[in-house]
């Protein structure tokens, strides 16, 4: 299995941090380690900003900190990217738009179970940005199949260049955007959605999966062709739990799970204990146990991490780093109780 389970530790990528050293030895104090993405030290470390790198029509203003898109722009630029759209060097993140990924890839870190990587998903970064009408880019039907096949490349572009690293690599797509195609005021259906997400899996190379820190249609997302979920379970147990058919079956076709049960806001973090915690995450597992899957099997398929990514802690980095050592206490504590 590409992908470890047995509750081994990751988290997600978006961190508070300003040094990049300090960064990258909290993910490598996880058993999968990760490139930290860090908003908080440069904009090109946004992940958003990441994303659109090469992107034909992106105004990037690095002084206002602003990402947008002009039609014209797209037009003008659209010929010259097509002349790199065979290059998979062309589709990865450049040493400009990420420092941290690139002191990440110096590394020696083959002696890990898996390493991971993650980009900003088409839905979110179709979304998010922004054409010369205030309209997101995801309603435009020209654009639309393009950023879906351009952020395709841009991914296995990544997991490829982390694969020479260590056998075991996959990736995140980062999908916070999901949640929102279900409101009737998205503008954008499941229907239309599950067709471009079908399209969009099947050119990404494998392990793949999803990243989300929101509360989408579960069934949704876990019948789509992916290898690995990883969620906020501390914020959305019981939604989750009810959700039990579709676990099951993402679980027996060999997907992976990861339990976000470690908060990682201020003022949570401190109300929360790792005793309780660990017994949340035990409960949530009887109550599928109840609904017909085995624990053992979801033990086996599974990973721990902190629930959320918080730029926002009065005490900046502080608390994420001790989330972080919470993950790696509460994977020893159930490692332990599981005889893993």
């Amino acid at each position: 299995m590409p992908i470890p389970g047995n509750l081994l530790t990751t988290a997600m990528a978006v961190m508070p941090h300003t040094d990049v050293h300090q960064a990258l030895e909290a993910a490598l104090s996880l058993d999968v380690p990760f490139w930290p993405q860090l908003p908080n030290y440069s904009y090109y470390e946004d992940m958003y900003v990441q994303a659109a790198e090469h992107f034909p029509g992106i105004i990037l203003d690095m002084e206002h900190k602003t990402l947008r898109f002009s039609l014209d722009k797209f037009i003008e630029e659209f010929e010259e990217t097509m002349t790199h759209f065979e290059e998979p060097e062309y589709f990865d993140v450049s040493k400009t738009y990420s420092v941290v990924y690139h002191r990440f890839l110096d590394l020696d870190l083959s002696d890990r179970p898996a390493i991971r990587g993650q980009l900003e998903g088409p839905v979110s970064f179709g979304f998010n940005i922004l054409d010369q009408d205030d309209r997101p880019i995801l309603f435009d039907d020209t654009i639309r199949p393009f950023m879906f096949e351009f952020m395709a490349k841009r991914i296995n572009a990544q997991l490829n260049r982390l694969k020479n690293k260590n056998a075991n690599a996959f990736m995140f797509i980062d999908e916070p955007g999901l949640q929102f195609i279900f409101s009737a005021m998205s503008g954008y259906g499941e229907q239309k959605a599950k067709v471009d997400m079908d399209e969009f899996f099947s050119m990404i190379d494998s392990p793949r999966g999803i990243h989300l820190c929101g509360n989408p249609d579960w069934d949704f997302l876990l019948g789509l062709d992916m290898d690995i979920l990883s969620l906020d379970v501390y914020s959305n147990a019981q939604i989750f739990a009810s959700c039990a058919s579709s676990i099951k079956k993402f679980l027996n076709k060999g997907g992976i799970l990861v339990w976000g049960i470690i908060p990682t806001g201020f003022e949570t973090f401190e109300k929360e204990n790792l005793d309780f915690l660990a017994f949340k995450l035990n409960n949530i597992w009887k109550a599928l146990g109840k609904k017909g899957i085995d624990i053992d099997q979801i033990v086996r398929n599974s990973m721990l991490s902190p629930a959320t990514c918080c730029l926002v802690n009065k005490d900046k980095e502080k608390t994420v780093q001790k989330a972080f050592q919470m993950t790696r206490n509460i994977s020893q504590i159930l490692r332990e109780q599981y005889k893993l």
